[in-house]
């Protein structure tokens, strides 16, 4: 498995219950082989717009994707999986897209770095 796969994996859900779902493998990470990971949801009307990405039949990765119907690609449902808890790979998406995920996701995380380092400094004062 490799980063832009789409896989299988057991999630949980709003209620608490594992689910085999699919999900992004957005990076590896170094040493011990656990995937930061994004949840994918066929309920498209979920998507935060400007953050979550659809992909839907008539998009050009969207065969190679492995899903079954457009699906909203969340940004904000993450997980971090060990690779024995990948069941396997279904599909991959473009590359573009992948980079194009990975940008919108460390712009949020980045975004009010600056605030938050001051803000931070004059609570520890």
């Amino acid at each position: 498995m490799k980063e832009a796969d789409i896989i299988l994996t057991p999630l949980p859900q709003a209620n608490g219950v594992l689910k085999n779902r699919p999900a992004l493998l957005l990076r590896e990470f170094p040493a011990f082989g656990d995937f930061l990971t994004c949840g994918i949801s066929a309920q498209t009307h979920q998507a935060v717009p400007g953050f979550d990405e659809i992909i839907s039949c008539n998009d050009q990765d969207f065969q190679a994707s492995g899903l079954l119907a457009a699906s909203v690609i969340r940004l904000g449902f993450l997980a971090v999986l060990p690779r024995q808890r990948i069941l396997g790979a279904i599909g991959t998406i473009e590359p573009t897209r992948h980079a194009r995920l990975l940008r919108t996701l460390s712009r949020y995380l980045v975004s009010n770095l600056g605030k938050t380092s001051s803000a931070a400094m004059t609570d520890n004062e």
